[in-house]
């Protein structure tokens, strides 16, 4: 077999890497042009071709899209429905992830396979029958169609990824545990959710992510109280009504002011999450 010239293959890597760096220019293109803007004045944001770097920097749009704009409250609500989400998946999925890949039952394959299905279909197809029954129990224009459903372990992904992580777990663990006398909830609590941290924490930052930027079950669930919208919802109010330019320089305030929150929390459990995403797939 010939030994690969260095010179081609230096070359491979520096072609390889040029193409990456160029896709990541081209995705922090967007990203760049949000946070200028929302440092510019209304002026400014007219201007063809775009000023890049803007001149002067209006730091002053942060504060006044507080003012202009009931903030604080779209940020309550919308920690509301992260805490749901996250405590509701990282809890309930694991502990239905767990019956499914360490308790043996009939039917159980065949009912993970048709929990699985249930990804094929999607969500807006579902959104109306949704309404009609939250209608009629009376959540509609409350929190609770868009966290009740999250503490109940309703997240097939979820449950997939979980499965996957636990299966890999030795067995031998589980069977130790029951010698000296541990219930199938103390397995679950004890042993597997502390081996389980990075699938845990990857599963928690989908979640934030999936919650965070959720428009369509609050717009569609909550239209009647403008006092529940979240910060996704809020931010939809502010493009400017009929025969209206929005402020697009206060939307880009907000619209970065919401980005920052993913990138902190991405940035902090970049290692958990990809070793809970890459070592799902090892067994199972």
């Amino acid at each position: 077999m010939a030994v690969r010239n260095p010179k081609a293959r230096l070359a491979s890597h520096g072609l390889l890497h040029l193409i990456l760096l160029m896709g990541s220019i081209l995705m922090l293109i967007p990203l760049v042009w949000t946070v200028s803007t929302s440092l510019k004045t209304p002026q400014q944001v007219a201007v063809w071709p775009p000023e890049w770097i803007p001149n002067p920097v209006m730091w002053s749009n942060y504060i006044d899209v507080f003012r202009i704009a009931p903030v604080m409250l779209w940020l309550r609500n919308s920690l509301v429905l992260v805490a749901a989400e996250v405590i509701g998946s990282v809890i309930t999925c694991s502990f239905v992830a767990y019956g499914f890949a360490r308790v043996r039952f009939p039917g159980r394959d065949a009912i993970f396979l048709l929990l699985l299905s249930t990804l094929m279909v999607p969500y807006v197809v579902r959104l109306i029958p949704l309404y009609v029954i939250y209608n009629q129990i009376g959540w509609i224009n409350t929190f609770l169609p868009v966290t009740v459903p999250q503490l109940l372990g309703r997240n097939p992904f979820f449950i997939f990824l979980l499965r996957q992580f636990f299966m890999g777990i030795p067995d031998e663990l589980s069977d130790a545990a029951r010698i000296d006398g541990c219930s199938e909830f103390g397995i679950w609590w004890r042993i597997v959710m502390p081996l389980s941290k990075p699938a845990l924490a990857a599963v928690a930052i989908f979640a934030f992510r999936d919650s965070w930027d959720n428009f369509l079950a609050p717009l569609v669930y909550m239209a009647g109280r403008p006092d529940l919208r979240p910060l996704a919802v809020g931010l939809y109010t502010l493009r400017g009504g009929a025969g209206q330019l929005p402020d697009t320089h206060y939307l880009m305030a907000l619209s970065t002011l919401m980005i920052l929150p993913m990138l902190i929390i991405f940035a902090a459990g970049q290692r958990y999450f990809i070793q809970g995403v890459t070592l799902s797939g090892l067994k199972g």
